[in-house]
């Protein structure tokens, strides 16, 4: 039977294949469209199956509000050109959207829900035999409060969603908000927030470096007064390179030994506990300056932090939640 121009045409919109997968399968079918159909989704499941143990990596990410919430979906794929593609962002736009109209409880939930009568995981298969490359609905997440508001960072790879705890907030003070979580990264809300094991290993290490900075300066001092470059002899290798090539004597290298050894753990021995608990509580601080949202420094005025900066657009304005996702490397 004869294949019409008509019949591949919408075929080809409805499936989103190319035109020669379409014509083949069309031919197949002895144009019978639903067979075709057919045919063009086993195709696809082939392809997706072939391609299991690839690695997809590259992606399109996008996010998007419906009322008071807010979600990010990312659908993977394994290179730049199909994330670019216009189907292929087309599919995570229909996916976000079913995402924003039906509020799934997590990603499987999404993946089970129907987009133009088909599951979703069922579309994303399809697609993968349309573009021959590993497609995965990677990551799905949403958050909900008085207002909310999505952000997607030029380029489809980075989304932020952000709630808050007032209604109606100006939307430069929104997109304020998710560009700083955007830039900023911060892994917590505030220091609340964090879990108690995070903050526990961040004071051990804080006590160890405000220890080991103590001890390192009085060894870099006691060398100076020796008359050694501390630059020369800051390890066993260097050492050894150093006498090679005449820079230091090996007199000098064997001083240098024996003053790390014995100044280190004198020093060692001889810390004062307050001082070493004050500078790794300043440590601490620093630490939840630049990983809590509400006490990072505000992008645009280092002066006001997050929390300083909300409360001076809307008294009490604060952020109840947000989340963050980005298939670029960090």
């Amino acid at each position: 039977m004869a294949i019409t121009i008509e019949q591949i045409k919408a075929l080809r919109a409805k499936s989103g294949a190319g035109l020669s997968d379409v014509k083949k399968a069309l031919e197949e079918a002895n144009g019978d469209e639903t067979r075709a159909m057919e045919l063009i989704r086993e195709r696809g499941k082939a392809i997706a199956a072939k391609r299991s143990e690839r690695t997809a990596a590259e992606g399109c990410v996008l996010a998007g509000v419906n009322g008071n919430y807010a979600a990010i979906v990312a659908l993977k794929c394994e290179t730049d050109f199909v994330a670019k593609n216009e189907g292929h962002i087309k599919l995570t736009q229909d996916i976000l959207n079913v995402a924003l109209q039906n509020k799934p409880a997590d990603l499987d939930a999404l993946k089970a829900m129907k987009l133009d009568g088909e599951e979703i995981s069922a579309k994303v298969t399809e697609r993968s035999g349309v573009t021959g490359e590993k497609l995965e609905l990677d990551f799905f997440t949403f958050v909900e409060g008085s207002d909310v508001v999505a952000y997607i960072h030029p380029g489809n790879k980075l989304a932020t969603i952000v709630a808050f705890n007032q209604a109606n907030v100006a939307n430069d003070v929104k997109k304020e908000v998710a560009m700083q979580v955007a830039a900023m990264n911060p892994l917590s809300l505030d220091e609340a927030s964090l879990p108690a094991d995070v903050v526990e290993a961040e004071k051990r290490n804080a006590v160890e470096k405000a220890k080991q900075n103590q001890i390192d300066k009085a060894v870099e001092q006691a060398l100076k007064k020796a008359g050694i470059n501390p630059a020369h002899v800051d390890s066993e290798e260097h050492i050894e390179s150093n006498i090679g090539k005449g820079w230091i004597t090996a007199e000098d290298g064997a001083k240098a030994r024996e003053i790390k050894k014995t100044v280190a753990e004198e020093k060692a021995a001889n810390l004062p506990e307050q001082m070493i608990q004050n500078i790794a509580a300043g440590m601490v601080n620093k630490f939840f300056k630049e990983n809590c949202l509400l006490n990072q420094e505000y992008n645009r005025d280092p002066k006001l932090n997050m929390t300083q900066y909300m409360d001076s657009q809307s008294k009490g304005l604060t952020v109840t939640s947000f989340k963050r996702f980005t298939l670029n490397a960090e």
